[in-house]
């Protein structure tokens, strides 16, 4: 019991770890020491492929054993950067440099004689190798050159924190969470049934592995375990939510809600609104239901079903969206809905003014107004309900889960509705989401013309704005997506992949011929467009902007006040412009195939045929592949099938993956090294191992389990809301 307390403890119980420097690894997210020990390496250097001078290529790393023949040769630049120059020579007598930069402590510690394992970037110094600012190990004799770790660990670092501080820090905290004969977290059945190594073993190996094959078993039980608590915790809180009691609904009739429709909904939004419905007037427990759909599948008017038939049992309901103009766009379609019916709505955003804001409270306090929309002002704790019966959240992967909980704690036994149009595959989404219910909307209406996508490269751009100018002379309107803001934003990206070449980063190629460093940025390109097109009215929105320009700048377009628009990803999500008929993303291969396809939903919302240009130089590669399965298809589920396929189970959830990491850093799960679609077949397992562990131990409260328990809490609690 003592070792499940100590995975709680905070991190100035090691030794060497000041209130100071707890506070900077604070910063990084890590608080206690099971977050230090989960802090696991971004790469490891392999040093153990040892080499001569004569044998290390120019241009590439090497690990060299070397002994100072010399003392440094120092200058300074105008610029007061000390450079300090140490000859060196390796075991068979050839010479090479060691350079190090405003590291002027070397001067005592490398002395003539010294015997050191030097690691980093060989270049040429006229016809001299040096190696550049090398990771520099001591060694005192020979029996030291065979006990040197192979693969040295690279942690991720934060302000104030050193690559020996962490190693330090994390070594220290084995030592006390893993002294001999600590029990394992997994069970021993679990262990040999899945071929698991010790938990103790595995720590060790991960953070300093003695070779490639120890680390890859180490990686393999480390993510099983994260994997099978993560199971454990979406077991337990289904089996949570099932013994809460619902609010109490009985089936309405909803054919006066179908009537107000100018359309006959689809096959698939006829059983997603009978499930939500039957989910609601089950009397087992509160509805927790996902409710996914490809862009424009109509996940509005299954809400808007759920939202009708709460009222109708006396209940009010509240829906949240992640932005402003959002939050317009529905309320003007739900209330033109409703008011027939003689359901009374509300918007409630912060740009809602005091005095109507106050009413709106009172309203909702009293229980006369049944539905509002809103933003995250539905959060504030002045808010509050009569008979709040059914919380909706939009787009919720924008919301953080502990966000979306606050909503619907505003009344115990409430029902739950989340809409997502970013589209994975269904076994997948059945385990990320295994606490909830699941709805797939697989169709799209009937009336609405898939959107046609062109390929193009800048030799068709005269071409390409001549449709431009026929598009608005036609009265209709045009996106024109930018991948930077601006100039200043693109060199800070450009100069950072060019650090990270030297001396962990990856050999990545920032020559100017590169098609990943040349890119349109949107406020520049605005401009541009602005005087290509005089007689038109062009607009400009990116991230910068305050949030009450952004709306502003949106706004003007949904009024048609604007004609062509140059934004930056931020109008990615759920904007309903139905006159807004051509998209034209520019460096297309700058984007994953995620965002692509949303970018693209924001076109084809109307009667009339719209189009989707994608414009780039790439010739070959992945960014080919991307943009010829953006003309192959409009499906968003194929996309999501193929961006799998594609990208590699390793990056499904990396930026501009089908959940990219604005999912996960909203508050979503953070896995410190699992990835749920790396292998399938591991996360099956682990989700069946924690079936196991719960059939003999339903709620976790055996001795044996505890230290699952705690890592569970520890990890997954507030995401989980355990």
């Amino acid at each position: 019991m003592e070792q499940n307390q100590a995975l709680s403890q905070p991190l100035r119980t090691l030794r060497g770890i000041s209130d100071k420097r707890q506070a900077l690894f604070e910063a990084m997210g890590i608080s206690c020491l099971y977050d230090l020990i989960c802090h696991f390496p971004r790469l490891y250097e392999n040093r153990g492929n040892m080499t001569t001078v004569k044998d290390a290529p120019p241009g590439q790393k090497a690990s060299i054993i070397l002994r100072i023949t010399g003392v440094p040769h120092v200058s300074a630049s105008r610029r007061n950067l000390v450079r300090l120059s140490f000859p060196a020579a390796d075991t068979t007598g050839d010479n090479v440099y060691l350079v190090f930069f405003n590291q002027t402590y070397f001067k005592d510690r490398l002395k003539p004689g010294t015997t050191v394992r030097c690691f980093g970037m060989v270049s040429m110094l006229g016809h001299t190798k040096q190696m550049l600012s090398p990771k520099v190990e001591f060694l005192t004799s020979d029996a030291d050159i065979s006990s040197l770790p192979p693969y040295v660990p690279i942690y991720p670092l934060g302000h104030g924190i050193t690559q020996n501080m962490m190693a330090d820090a994390i070594h220290n905290a084995l030592q006390i969470l893993y002294p001999p004969h600590t029990p394992d977290t997994l069970p021993l059945f679990t262990r040999e049934r899945y071929h698991l190594c010790a938990e103790a073993y595995a720590m060790h190996q991960i953070h300093r592995p003695e070779s490639a094959d120890a680390l890859s078993r180490a990686r393999k039980r480390v993510i099983f375990e994260e994997l099978t608590v993560f199971a454990l915790g979406l077991a337990l809180k289904k089996a949570q939510q099932e013994q809460t009691k619902p609010l109490p609904m009985h089936a309405v009739d909803l054919q006066p809600f179908y009537q107000q429709l100018s359309f006959t909904p689809t096959g698939a939004q006829y059983r997603a609104i009978d499930a939500i419905c039957s989910n609601m007037t089950s009397g087992k427990s509160p509805m927790n239901r996902l409710l996914m759909g490809d862009v424009g599948s109509g996940k509005t008017i299954c809400a808007a079903a759920a939202i009708y038939a709460a009222v109708q049992n006396g209940y009010q309901a509240a829906l949240m969206v992640p932005t402003e103009i959002l939050a317009r766009q529905h309320a003007a379609s739900l209330r033109a809905l409703f008011l027939p019916l003689g359901i009374q709505t509300a918007l409630l955003i912060g740009a809602t003014k005091p005095k109507e804001k106050r009413e709106i409270k009172r309203a909702l306090q009293e229980g006369s107004l049944p539905v509002v929309i809103g933003t995250h002002a539905l959060l504030e704790e002045s808010v509050s309900f009569a008979r709040l019966g059914l919380v909706i959240t939009d787009e919720q992967h924008r919301f953080g889960v502990l966000q979306r909980a606050k909503l619907r704690d505003k009344r115990r036994g409430v029902h739950t509705l989340v809409m997502s149009a970013t589209p994975i595959p269904r076994t997948l989404a059945l385990m990320l989401f295994g606490d909830l219910e699941m709805s797939v909307l697989d169709e799209l209406p009937p009336a609405r013309l898939p959107v046609r996508t062109a390929f193009v490269d800048d030799s068709y751009r005269a071409r390409m704005y001549g449709f431009v100018q026929k598009t608005v002379q036609n009265g209709e309107q045009v996106y024109v997506i930018c991948p930077a803001i601006d100039r200043e934003e693109e060199t800070k990206r450009v100069e950072e992949m060019q650090d990270s070449y030297i001396p962990d980063g990856p050999n990545i190629d920032t020559s100017p011929t590169n098609e990943n460093t040349l890119c349109k940025c949107a406020v520049e390109h605005a401009e541009e467009l602005q005087k290509q097109f005089p007689q038109f009215r062009v607009g400009c929105l990116h991230g910068k902007m305050k949030s009450a320009e952004k709306e502003a700048v949106m706004q003007a377009f949904s009024d048609r006040k604007i004609d062509i628009l140059v934004s930056t990803t931020v109008i990615e999500v759920g904007v309903d412009v139905p006159n807004a008929t051509l998209m034209i993303i520019e460096n297309a291969e700058r984007f994953g195939l995620s965002q692509l396809h949303q970018l693209r939903g924001r076109v084809g919302r109307g009667k009339r045929q719209s189009w989707c240009i994608l414009v780039s130089n790439a010739k070959t590669g992945d960014s080919v592949q991307r943009l010829q399965i953006m003309k192959q298809t409009t499906s968003g589920f194929e996309i999501a099938k193929q961006d799998l396929a594609l990208r590699g189970p390793g990056d499904f959830f990396s930026k501009g993956g089908m959940l990219d990491r604005e999912y996960r850093q909203s508050g979503g799960i953070r896995f410190h090294l699992a990835n749920l679609c790396d292998d399938m077949q591991t996360v099956q397992d682990a989700f069946s191992a924690a079936g196991e562990i719960l059939q003999n131990d339903p709620l976790l409260q055996s001795e044996a389990n505890q230290r699952l328990k705690t890592k569970m809490h520890l990890q997954f609690g507030d995401v989980l809301t355990l």
